[in-house]
């Protein structure tokens, strides 16, 4: 079959271009190429950053509200409302995501989500009574970096909301990436700083759209899926490169972890329409990002969660599986992102990668 015609039947429409290639360019540069998860229409962003620990949260607004899944892959996850996310539970539909930094003390970000969304009418309507909005959440461990006291917490969500916009996500060390370091299995004197990423894809002129956006806090290394080395993560013991996390598995050696102080949480979305059933697909999908990027993933220490949204907006319809491979591919994108974008903490003795490389 040729390409592009096997391109058309893949989205299931009879005259759309074939799909970009993902990586199919050899890089000019390390950073994978951009676009923002608000490049999908009907989701804005806002971070809230506490720079004086650093921690901080994200939030993802649905203002007329999104078609949502979920998928759990790390042991130690932090979550608020990924039950009422199950395909066979009434509700299919949020307001907002909320990933936080905070450990669960995080968790309070969406008490004020809801609140901001509350006076803005948005919610699950209860007859005449009102509104409840529905506000999935998820967190990172990072209270181990700066002042333990210092945590993200209701206001802090309730202004993420406020700040919100349509427009290009920051991405870095803000919001739910600002406290993330990774390459841990060695112990913070090797672990590096990171941060928060997002990627998109635009599917030739079909009016579909594929983001991500993910906040790195992993115990394992960050990877160039393309090429298989390692981006950044735990640093050689002489200054000199990367320990390489699974090479010294492999080879028997003892590691330690300080369980549970890691986790990658993240978002993709399209705007294709789907159903719950079919966004939980997606989210389980979206995973396979991760496992490109970041080794090892999905350990007991991690509690790694994808949420995965559909605003329903694009008129074509598309083929589920030509549209979780996609959420993938961005989603590792987003990943190296999110380490080649964070910048050193000095004072703690954090430095990212943008850093490191200049010594090797």
């Amino acid at each position: 079959m040729h390409r592009r015609e096997f391109s058309k039947r893949l989205l299931g429409l009879p005259l759309v271009a074939a799909l970009p290639a993902l990586g199919a360019e050899p890089e000019k540069s390390p950073l994978p190429p951009g676009g923002s998860l608000t490049d999908v229409p009907g989701l804005k962003v806002g971070h809230f950053t506490r720079p004086e620990r650093p921690t901080g949260c994200t939030v993802v607004v649905c203002e007329q509200g999104a078609v949502a899944g979920v998928d759990v892959r790390g042991s130690a996850p932090g979550t608020r409302e990924t039950d009422l996310l199950s395909p066979v539970n009434l509700v299919d539909k949020v307001n907002a995501i909320v990933l936080s930094g905070g450990s669960a003390y995080g968790l309070d970000v969406a008490t004020g989500v809801m609140r901001y969304l509350e006076e803005q009418g948005a919610g699950y309507k209860i007859g005449t009574l009102g509104v409840v909005p529905i506000v999935p959440a998820a967190v990172l461990m990072d209270l181990g970096v700066g002042d333990f006291k210092i945590r993200p917490d209701a206001a802090c969500g309730y202004t993420a909301c406020k700040a919100a916009s349509a427009g290009p996500v920051l991405e870095g060390c803000v919001g739910a990436g600002a406290g993330a370091t990774i390459g841990k299995m060695f112990g913070a004197k090797y672990m590096m700083k990171s941060g928060l990423g997002t990627a998109s894809v635009k599917l030739g002129d079909t009016g579909i759209v594929v983001a991500a956006m993910v906040a790195v806090n992993a115990l394992g290394d960050v990877l160039n899926p393309e090429t298989g080395k390692i981006v950044a993560g735990a640093r050689g013991e002489d200054g000199k490169g990367y320990r390489n996390s699974m090479a010294e598995l492999l080879a028997g050696h003892r590691v330690t972890a300080r369980g549970g102080e890691n986790t990658t949480i993240g978002v993709v979305a399209t705007n294709a329409k789907f159903t719950k059933t079919q966004m939980t697909k997606v989210a389980q999908m979206a995973h396979d990002g991760y496992a490109r990027s970041i080794a090892p993933v999905h350990t007991m220490a991690d509690g790694d969660t994808i949420f995965a949204l559909s605003t329903g907006l694009a008129e074509a319809t598309a083929d589920l599986s030509a549209i979780g491979a996609i959420a993938a591919a961005v989603m590792a994108r987003a990943v190296v992102r999110a380490a080649l974008q964070a910048t050193s903490i000095p004072a703690l003795g954090l430095v990212a990668c943008r850093d490191y490389a200049k010594q090797l």
